[in-house]
């Protein structure tokens, strides 16, 4: 069966201890601890963090059980914290399980985050000549994929560049390439893709596919992108809180993933039970419950605005508040975001309080929508910073029939532009 077989998985567990260490560098582990003895605030925990949280576990993967074959091509999606990262980096030796066994049949290369497994201080070059003899591979052997991999990879005039000069876009194209040419087996990508551009997802796309096809090696993708998933893989895995809820087809993965995303009845939802990120823990307000104004279902005319109450608990005061309403197609492509007028809470109370949104959908085709909903408030430059978000909190549908061709031209069609002869 082994033969068959590229990755095993039975049982496995992956328990954290929340708060203990982790701090990147000795010095600062010793400075959290020492504050924590003397009951003091970590100097070097992030603004905003739960300092009560230390010594409480976290079960990351609960009792995972996978197998994967030889050549497929299986994307793994689920909401933020589900344990997409955490299953891939101990698939990728990075991290050990906690309980259960893994057995993998092939040399692994990965991208799970930028910049993962090259030194800041070596060059481009020397970095591909590191991985490759991580791989096992020869200098000759690396050598003859040398041109290749820094073609593919664009940076040319860059490659006897040290790393730590390189751009978020550079690292992953140069990561990328190396995990593209290099002798392995098992391909391992996590959502780094989303970082290049647009030409060049579409180049590594390309290259994916070709590995998997052509030279019949394994890929696990995760993304949040779930066009791309589509466009690659042939199974689907959904992960939440830490556990496999499908395994198979990936339309319908995806149509579970979707759906469990929303709360309530499509009418009322209960925001609290949704995933609302690491934004929202202890900050100055959070979003509670959500209801669509007057209706009995969340089907809507073309002409008829978008109008639901957002139930928030205030937990300080608060001025130039806005909330931010991002509309997304069933593929999780965004579509466009309306941004509120500024709201003043400065003269509430604590407590919860009821903000009444309201959208145009004029503009919006017949479809099925997800709605993302964010709470932001503007710094003393303006910009907007996140308090509060839910992706996917409800969905709505537009029935029926438009006067223009959605597959076209878009689902939202702009006012009309104007246009004058001037000679």
């Amino acid at each position: 069966m082994e033969e068959t077989k590229a990755i095993i998985i039975n049982g496995v567990k992956k328990k954290y201890r929340l708060g203990s260490i982790g701090r990147k560098t000795l010095q600062r582990d010793i400075q959290s601890r020492w504050a924590l003895l003397r009951g003091k605030e970590d100097p070097n925990s992030r603004i905003g963090a739960d300092s009560g949280l230390y010594g409480q576990t976290f079960m990351a993967l609960d009792v995972i059980d996978l197998e994967i074959n030889r050549g497929e091509a299986v994307g793994i999606i689920g909401p933020n914290g589900a344990g997409k990262s955490t299953l891939l980096k101990i698939i990728s030796q990075i991290t050990a399980p906690t309980e259960g066994e893994i057995d993998i049949y092939g040399r692994v290369t990965s991208m799970l985050e930028v910049g993962t497994g090259f030194h800041g201080e070596m060059t481009g070059r020397e970095n591909v000549y590191m991985n490759g003899a991580i791989l096992g591979m020869t200098k000759k052997e690396i050598d003859e994929r040398m041109e290749e991999i820094i073609s593919f990879s664009e940076i040319g005039e860059f490659i006897d560049t040290p790393v730590k000069r390189y751009s978020s876009g550079m690292f992953v194209k140069l990561a990328f390439s190396v995990a593209a040419h290099l002798n392995s087996e098992i391909m391992i990508m996590d959502e780094v893709l989303a970082v290049g551009d647009m030409a060049f997802q579409q180049k590594c796309l390309d290259k994916m596919r070709e590995a998997v096809e052509v030279d019949g090696r394994t890929i696990l993708y995760v993304s949040h992108n779930m066009n791309t998933i589509r466009r690659l893989c042939k199974r689907c895995i959904v992960l939440n809180q830490g556990k496999i809820i499908f395994d198979g087809d990936v339309e319908k993965a995806i149509a579970l993933y979707m759906d469990r995303s929303l709360g309530g009845d499509g009418v009322n939802i209960d925001l609290t039970k949704l995933n609302h990120g690491w934004q929202s823990k202890n900050q100055k307000i959070t979003m509670e419950h959500l209801k669509l104004v007057d209706k009995t279902s969340a089907v809507y005319e073309q002409k008829e605005p978008l109008l639901f109450d957002l139930d928030v608990q205030l937990k300080e005061k608060l001025k130039d508040v806005q909330v931010r309403i991002t509309l997304r197609t069933d593929t999780d492509t965004g579509l466009g975001t309306s941004w509120s007028n500024d709201i003043d809470m400065s003269g509430l109370e604590k407590g919860t309080h009821v903000i009444r949104c309201k959208m145009d959908l004029s503009t919006v085709a017949k479809g099925v929508f997800y709605i993302s909903i964010g709470i932001y408030q503007k710094d003393e430059i303006g910009r907007e910073m996140m308090l509060d978000h839910v992706t996917r909190a409800f969905r709505i549908e537009i029935p029926g029939t438009l006067d223009w061709e959605t597959a076209a031209q878009g689902n939202i069609r702009f006012p009309a532009a104007e246009a004058n002869v001037v000679s």
